[in-house]
C-alpha cells in the first residue's frame, strides 16, 4: 500500500478500514451446514460395514409397525413418489437433502435414536446420499439394499428375501450391445483383424575398397 508522505493519516485510516472489513467478514461468515468427519480410508470401510445397510426383510417389521425406531425417506421426486412408494415412507427428494431444514430434521432424528433409511428407485440412486451423510457423522443413516424396485418385486413375502441374494446384484441400466446394432436390422460389422507387420533390420553394406 502506498504511503502518503504529506498526510500519513490517510494511509492509517485506509489500513484500519481494510482490517475492520476483514474482521467483520470473519465474524459474520456462516459455518458450513455439513462438515466431513471421515477420511477416504474410513469412507471406504463404510461400504463393507453391514451395520450401515438396511435389508429388505427388515422392512417387514417397519410395515407391521413392530418397530417405532425407523423412518424411511424416499429420495425420488414428488411426482414419482406420488405414483407409488413404500407405505409409511416420507418424501425427501435428493435435491433437498442438503437444505438447512433437512439437516435439522436429520439431527432431530439422530438425537432421538431413530434409524433413518434412504431408498431410491434402485439402490444406486441412494448410495451417494447415504455415503455423504455417513461421512458427515450420521451413524444412524442406512441405505435400503435393492431399492424400491426390489421391494415391489417381493413386497408380498419380504421375509423370504432373507435367503435371496439378488438384491446384492447390480442390474445394467442399458444394453449397449443392443443399442450398437445397425437400425436397418443388418448384422453388425466387425473390424477386420490387423496383420502383424514384422520389421527386419537391413544389414549395413561393407565400406568401399580400393584407393583413389
Amino acid at each position: 500500500m502506498e504511503i502518503h508522505e504529506s498526510n500519513p493519516w490517510k494511509t492509517l485510516i485506509a489500513l484500519s478500514a481494510f482490517i475492520l472489513i476483514l474482521i467483520v467478514g470473519f465474524i459474520t461468515m456462516s459455518k458450513p451446514l455439513l462438515t466431513y468427519k471421515l477420511d477416504m480410508k474410513q469412507s471406504l470401510e463404510e461400504v463393507k460395514n453391514a451395520d450401515a445397510c438396511f435389508y429388505p426383510w427388515q422392512l417387514n417389521s417397519f410395515l407391521t409397525e413392530e418397530t417405532k425406531k425407523v423412518v424411511l425417506f424416499d429420495l425420488r421426486d414428488n411426482f414419482v413418489f406420488g405414483q407409488g412408494h413404500i407405505p409409511g415412507a416420507e418424501n425427501l427428494s435428493a435435491q433437498d437433502l442438503t437444505k438447512k431444514e433437512s439437516g435439522e430434521r436429520l439431527e432431530e432424528l439422530k438425537d432421538q435414536g431413530i434409524t433413518v433409511v434412504l431408498y431410491g428407485e434402485d439402490q444406486l440412486q441412494a448410495n451417494g446420499p447415504w455415503m455423504l451423510f455417513r461421512q458427515v457423522g450420521f451413524r444412524n443413516i442406512k441405505v435400503l439394499l435393492g431399492g424400491y424396485q426390489y421391494y415391489l418385486q417381493h413386497k408380498d413375502n419380504l421375509l423370504a428375501t432373507k435367503t435371496d441374494p439378488a438384491f446384492q446384484k447390480e442390474i445394467p441400466k442399458y444394453n449397449f450391445a443392443e443399442m450398437a446394432k445397425p437400425k436397418d436390422g443388418s448384422a453388425a460389422t466387425t473390424t477386420p483383424e490387423k496383420k502383424t507387420v514384422v520389421v527386419t533390420q537391413r544389414k549395413k553394406s561393407g565400406g568401399a575398397s580400393g584407393g583413389c
